[in-house]
This record gives C-alpha cells, sequence and structure tokens, in this order.
C-alpha cells in the first residue's frame, strides 16, 4: 500500500460531542497526514476515545465537519478501510487467535481463498504465530491486545484508530508495538493514530495531537512543540501548555493531573 494521496488523511473543523450535557469535545479542528504516526496524548477522560469514536463512526452526537480518507466518518466505504481498536480486546473468548481472525476476516468480505494469507500475516505481524491456535480466552490480556490489533490489520487498512493499545503491557512488547507501528507506515504507507496517556510514547510519534478537557491544546511535532515552550521533553511542553491554557480560563481546576506513567485510568 503506498501513501499516493496528498490530503490528509483526517481532516477536522467544529467537531464538537456534548453527552448527557456535559461536552466531551469542544470545537476541535485538525488535520493527520497520510502515512505517518499521530500521537493523540492527554490524561485519562479527557475525551480521547470519544475522538477515536467518533473517527471510526460509532460515536454518537457528533456535531461539525469530520472527514475520513476523502469520505465522512462512519461511511460504509470506509469499514474495509479503516481498522480500529479499541482499549477492551474485541475477541472470542472460545475461538482460537486463527479463528478469531478468520471470521473477523469473513466479515470485511475477504475472499475465502485469501483469508489464510491474510490471517497468517495479520498473526506475524503481532508476533502471534506460535500461538495462533491458543483459545483467546487462555491467553493473557496483553496477548488478547494483539489479537484485537491483528483484526484490524486485516486488508491492509489505510488508516489505524489505535486507542491505548500498549497499557500494562510489558516494556519489551510496547517497544515491538511502536517498531511494527513505524513499519507499517514506513514500509505500507499506513497512517497510524494511536492514543497514549504516557508521554514518553509522545517520542516516537511524527506529529502530536494534545487534549486535554476535550480541548486541543496543540496540534504539532515533538520537536516544534519542544523549541515553541523552550522545553526539554514533550511532557515539560504539555505542561507548559496547560499552565497557558489555566491562566486563559480560570474555570479550569489547577489541580488536573498531567499524564504521566503513574497517571490512573
Amino acid at each position: 500500500m503506498m501513501n499516493k494521496h496528498p490530503e490528509p488523511a483526517v481532516e477536522a473543523a467544529g467537531l464538537r460531542v456534548v453527552r448527557g450535557g456535559r461536552t466531551v469535545l469542544d470545537d476541535l479542528a485538525f488535520a493527520i497526514p497520510r502515512g505517518r504516526i499521530t500521537g493523540l496524548l492527554g490524561p485519562s477522560g479527557c475525551g480521547k476515545s470519544t475522538l477515536m469514536r467518533a473517527l471510526a463512526g460509532s460515536q454518537a452526537h457528533v456535531t461539525g465537519t469530520l472527514t475520513v480518507l476523502g469520505r465522512p466518518a462512519g461511511h460504509r466505504d470506509l469499514r474495509p478501510r479503516v481498522g480500529y481498536v479499541t482499549q477492551a480486546p474485541s475477541v472470542y473468548a472460545d475461538l482460537t487467535a486463527r479463528q478469531n481472525l478468520d471470521y473477523y476476516a469473513a466479515v470485511l468480505g475477504i475472499h475465502r481463498r485469501d483469508r489464510p494469507a491474510q490471517v497468517d500475516r495479520a498473526l506475524h505481524d503481532v508476533d502471534l504465530a506460535s500461538h495462533a491456535d491458543a483459545l483467546a480466552g487462555a491467553m493473557s490480556g496483553g496477548q488478547r491486545g494483539r489479537v484485537s490489533l491483528a483484526v484490524a490489520l486485516l486488508g491492509e487498512p489505510e488508516l489505524l484508530v489505535l486507542d491505548e493499545p500498549t497499557v500494562g503491557l510489558d516494556p519489551v512488547l510496547r517497544r515491538d508495538l511502536w517498531r511494527l507501528f513505524h513499519r507499517l507506515a514506513d514500509e505500507r504507507g499506513a497512517t497510524v493514530l494511536v492514543s497514549s496517556h504516557v508521554m514518553d510514547e509522545a517520542e516516537r510519534c511524527h506529529r502530536l495531537l494534545l487534549l486535554r478537557d476535550g480541548r486541543l491544546l496543540a496540534d504539532d511535532t515533538p520537536d516544534a512543540l519542544r523549541r515553541s515552550t523552550s522545553s526539554d521533553t514533550v511532557e515539560e511542553a504539555f505542561l507548559h501548555l496547560v499552565d497557558q491554557a489555566d491562566a486563559a480560563d480560570p474555570r479550569t481546576p489547577a489541580d488536573t493531573a498531567a499524564p504521566t506513567e503513574a497517571t490512573p485510568r
């Protein structure tokens, strides 16, 4: 899959979600470039999952404009072109990893003759080939998460939307998954949007969207964010932007926690 499109993979303007009288996403405007890794970072509860559901077309009460791969978010033509991984692994516990992938390949409409190769490649991508015939219910949480990721890789999607895929994983597996994300972008031209509340993962992204309380604090590269805030790390840059936002809006609680490795979900 080659990146032949100069236009962004995702464009949003005036994007807003109000749920139960609460504004979850507040007038967001951004563009996600194709063939790159964009990190969606912010503390738990800031609206990351809501934004990802909106991109996947599964979020209600969305207003504004949200275009995905040239189509309105949720358009039926996007189903085989967008891979979406939720925080909770979406697998059937009574099926093996291979059976889960074969089932979802059929749902996606992948031709029967092509399914074995697609399934094998996806299992290899997430380093689960040796566990292909293990029941998902007998796997660890990290392994089930990798089965969900393998499902999202079926059919070579152009856009991968990954909601905190590295949460709870050991450092080696986290490193391996980030290597996979970069390989998907560099070799297959895939666009990867990955959310996290762990700031050190920001350094692994080509571009960052920093979200807090449903508002976009920044949309830039890690280097540019560090330069513009005279910070040594992206975490310091985020804290600087939080302080600026608090000074501009006294209604914002001053003790809201910034995202760190120890920030609880």
